[in-house]
């Protein structure tokens, strides 16, 4: 389902329960789009999140933790001088609209009582939140600027006159009492005659409207419009996520229309949680990313064109003792060469005496034959010792990248920086001369418990791995990798695990693997004591033994039950 204007006025309806009277303690924005705001009401703290991300736009609580900026940006600035300190006095969801109004009361410089209306206007690529003074009518800072050259309906810029969003050409559902008239043949049809007649539906919210008309067809349509509505109007939801294959939904109750496993939560914070955290994550780790992974993958390319080459030149380099052969047999039966022959045939004394036929430069001597056969061989022989070590290099080369690609593929936005760290020491990024040398900030494994109480820490980059596994892990600890595939490292804080943790532990390491949406992944464990890291070898790369193999089936749900 979309965040459509029926899921607005539950929202809405959550949060006045929850943050009415409430004050501001906190504003941070820890994304461009994005901005939190904590407010202290009832006794406890909330964190109120507002998104005008393009494709993840929305208004909610949330208990997700972000990473702030060192610096604030502008809009933060403002927002902190405006209303931090202040009370949220009202909550106002514009007709059935997708737009949220939060009204805070607080005083100017002179101690003057003062109303301002941070604006959270949820329309796809058109999101905003806007700070605005309507006593004023002005707009004194917009999360995303729109000069006039990119809308002429409306400008907005700290400075300008505030001018709503144009109202949609249609009626408040809750508003409505007349008869329900609904046209057209086919779904689709339909589905469009609702939207265009009624705020806020989205298409699963038309759909299961005209689902539930179909169940009762000894209702009239608007009878079963106001039974559809109810839940909303008396605020008897059932938040729910749907499952089916690889699309997920979430509705404010649920809705029969929609097929699929499905999993219940006691508020819509918790529901918009599960649903966001990892959706959101990766497009934000993905943006940051973008100019890593490019990187790689041709790095990676460039690579993969190396070793077909070596190959090559590897194959060409075996025949070097041939060279050898012909040259000597050469040199063994010289009085038979004549100057001028361009070919000769003779017996190999190598091969029982069978007949070789050995190609000749017809200006060059006898001698300068053989000698020309010995030089190749030579050469041959010489670039077949090369290629025995850079071929290796090579393919560890390829490995290295491949887990770092992985890595990419599982980081959260904490991990990047370590990653870009780990390039620059390697030399595909460069040191920028005057860069600001970042806080020190350990890099930490994340932790998870067994359904056993047993602490696993999982490595979610190379630094994390080299650290976790070669200095933080005992080496009685038990520690694990899926076999021959780029993840991370996953130790158990136990010498004596049971097959449970075990198996636990295996789902984390495959789950945090270029594997993770496969089935029956090799999992590999053994004791740290038998995990070594050679010298000179790359970040995060080790050797071990005495190992044994599990198969486990990643589960992002089990992960999630481990981490709590």
């Amino acid at each position: 389902m979309s965040y459509d204007g029926l899921f607005t006025h539950a929202i809405v309806q959550e949060l006045r329960d929850k943050l009415l009277n409430g004050r501001v303690s906190k504003i941070h924005q820890p994304y461009p789009n994005e901005l939190t705001l904590r407010i202290r009401a009832n006794r406890k703290n909330h964190q109120l999140l507002l998104s005008a991300h393009p494709q993840y736009t929305r208004v909610q609580l949330t208990n997700l933790t972000f990473d702030n900026p060192q610096q604030a940006p502008q809009y933060t600035m403002v927002l902190r001088k405006y209303i931090e300190g202040s009370i949220l006095n009202d909550i106002i969801q514009r007709e059935n609209d997708r737009v949220i109004e939060f009204v805070f009361t607080g005083r100017d410089e002179l101690g003057d009582e003062q109303n301002f209306y941070l604006i959270a206007e949820i329309m796809g690529r058109h999101s905003n939140i806007l700070l605005v003074n309507k006593d004023e009518n002005k707009v004194y800072e917009a999360i995303r600027h729109v000069p006039p050259a990119l809308n002429t309906y409306r400008t907005l810029l700290p400075g300008a006159d505030y001018r709503p969003a144009p109202p949609q050409d249609s009626v408040n559902p809750f508003d409505y009492e007349e008869e329900v008239q609904i046209s057209g043949e086919t779904m689709k049809d339909k589905i469009r005659s609702i939207q265009s007649q009624f705020q806020g539906f989205g298409r699963d919210s038309a759909r299961e409207l005209l689902f539930q008309m179909d169940e009762n067809p000894d209702q009239s349509r608007t009878e079963v419009f106001h039974d559809f509505l109810r839940p909303y109007k008396e605020n008897k939801l059932k938040p729910t996520l749907t499952l089916d294959g690889n699309r997920s939904s979430f509705t404010a109750y649920d809705y029969q229309s929609i097929e699929g496993q499905k999993e219940y939560f006691d508020d819509l914070a918790d529901l918009l949680d599960e649903f966001y955290e990892n959706k959101a994550d990766r497009d934000r780790v993905h943006q940051q990313t973008n100019d890593l992974s490019q990187l790689l993958k041709n790095e990676q390319k460039k690579n993969m064109n190396k070793l077909k080459k070596l190959k090559s030149e590897k194959k060409q380099a075996e025949e070097a003792d041939q060279y050898r052969v012909k040259g000597e047999v050469l040199t063994a039966y010289m009085h038979q060469v004549e100057q001028g022959m361009d070919q000769i045939s003779l017996e190999n004394f190598y091969v029982g005496n069978e007949m070789i036929t050995i190609e000749l430069d017809p200006e060059k001597s006898p001698a300068q034959n053989a000698q020309g056969y010995f030089k190749s061989y030579q050469r041959l022989n010489s670039r077949k010792k090369h290629l025995a070590q850079q071929i290796p290099l090579t393919i560890q080369e390829i490995d290295y990248i491949d887990s770092l690609l992985a890595q990419l593929d599982i980081a959260s936005s904490g991990d990047i920086e370590d990653i870009r760290d780990e390039l620059r020491d390697e030399g595909y990024l460069r040191k920028q001369k005057n860069q600001k040398k970042r806080k020190n900030k350990v890099s930490k494994p994340e932790q998870f418990y067994s359904t056993d109480g047993d602490l696993i820490l999982v490595g979610k980059n190379n630094k994390q791995n080299d650290q976790l596994t070669m200095r933080s892990a005992n080496k009685s600890d038990y520690w694990l990798h899926t076999k021959d595939i780029p993840g991370s490292h996953v130790v158990i804080r136990n010498n004596q695990p049971s097959e449970q943790t075990l198996e636990e532990a295996a789902i984390l390491a495959a789950y945090f693997s270029k594997y993770r949406m496969s089935s029956s992944v090799p999992v590999d464990y053994t004791q740290v004591k038998h995990v070594h890291k050679p010298n000179g070898a790359k970040p995060g790369y080790v050797i071990y033994d005495n190992q044994q193999t599990l198969f486990v089936t990643p589960s992002a749900k089990k992960v999630k039950s481990l981490k709590k």
